[in-house]
């Protein structure tokens, strides 16, 4: 699995036109599932994620969290991070979990967020 995090002021995603999902302040995440991972691994890395302390607090200091801010959390399942690009010019996306598991996945990951 990974994720890169990246914090923003507002964000939204849209499909053809429509917005999909939309956050003020806290974090997007683009996720990307192996064909190795398991629901012990989506509990690690939401556990992980929720808990980063990347915002700032009174003092400047990045020592708040996405709970302590009580901020929100937008999710895209992103599977080209899942792609190896160490050997010739096309990425190898063999790790990257078939579609059926990434999607079942990625709602467990939703789930654990929630909680």
């Amino acid at each position: 699995m990974r994720a890169v995090v990246q914090r923003i002021s507002q964000g939204k995603v849209e499909v053809e036109n429509k917005v999909t999902g939309a956050i003020e302040k806290g974090l997007l995440v683009y996720l990307g599932i192996s064909s190795e991972d398991s629901v012990d691994d989506i509990k690690y890395m939401v556990e992980k994620i929720v808990n980063l302390r990347i915002f700032e607090d009174n003092e400047e200091k990045m020592n708040l969290s996405l709970k302590d801010i009580k901020g929100k959390l937008l999710l895209v399942s992103q599977f080209t991070l899942m792609g190896d690009c160490r050997k010739g010019r096309r990425p190898n996306f063999s790790e990257a979990a078939r579609p059926e598991k990434a999607q079942e996945l990625y709602e467990i990951f939703i789930d654990e967020c929630k909680k």
